[in-house]
């Protein structure tokens, strides 16, 4: 895709799922990714060495940060500015999902959830426009929504609805205000995709009845999602601003059958 090559990219929560599919099409497109993670950096550590073969020249690097936490969102951001030498693109990718009968959600469960989903992506929204404001220089952020925020089938993880509800106005709202910057704002609703986050794919039977519901007829792969993120942070999408991308199989249509 045009525009991508020597591009400097941060994607978060992007050690496994679609950050890390995200990140290896981002090496094969020419640019440096940052692998944002928390935790257990044997992932990362491995993404890392798989992107360094696809792009050696790419300057890789991790980046361990909580992203819900104001500091080291401003620490995670001082330190990639510093080795990238600045960001071109934030792929607001980190998530997790709690469930449970929504009328019992524990309200400390649905301020994690928000705290990572809601909170962390705005800090880190608001970092990258910072960043793209001083250096005088157009920017990208791609955020990652759902189609439950507008197609809630999971009933029982109503956090992460509300969440990816507020993702998509974020992405609005962020759009609208620095789009005259050159600061592209956008979003990818993704629909049912073989991710660790979705482990109750491993259910034959609830695979099986997903398939009949989805108009293609099966569940995404990683790399589909992010194939439509890069296009979005590429010179393709250059008049594209304030978008919600659903790539869901035809969810967003209706249930199949």
């Amino acid at each position: 895709m045009r525009g991508l090559d020597g591009k400097r990219v941060l994607i978060t929560g992007a050690a496994t799922g679609i950050g890390r599919a995200t990140a290896i099409r981002f090496a094969e497109e020419g640019a440096s990714v940052a692998v944002n993670f928390i935790g257990d950096s044997v992932s990362a550590e491995g993404l890392i060495d798989e992107l360094m073969r696809i792009a050696p020249e790419g300057g890789h690097m991790l980046a361990p940060a909580d992203i819900s936490d104001e500091d080291a969102v401003d620490s995670l951001f001082a330190g990639v500015v510093q080795a990238f030498d600045g960001i071109d693109v934030l792929v607001n990718n980190a998530a997790i999902k709690m469930t449970g009968e929504p009328h019992e959600t524990p309200i400390d469960e649905y301020d994690t959830v928000m705290a990572v989903n809601m909170r962390g992506a705005l800090l880190c929204a608001q970092a990258a426009i910072q960043h793209y404001l001083d250096a005088g220089r157009p920017g990208s952020i791609i955020n990652i929504s759902s189609v439950q925020a507008d197609y809630p089938v999971d009933q029982d993880a109503v956090a992460y609805i509300v969440s990816k509800a507020g993702i998509n106005a974020m992405t609005k709202a962020l759009a609208l205000r620095y789009a005259r910057d050159g600061i592209r704002i956008n979003a990818v609703g993704p629909g049912a995709v073989r991710t660790p986050m979705n482990l109750d794919f491993v259910d034959q039977q609830l695979q099986r009845r997903l398939e009949r519901m989805i108009p293609v007829g099966r569940v995404a792969e990683p790399s589909e999602i992010a194939a439509a993120i890069v296009f979005l942070a590429s010179d393709d999408a250059s008049f594209i601003a304030g978008h919600t991308l659903y790539v869901d199989g035809g969810t967003m249509i209706g249930r199949y059958g």
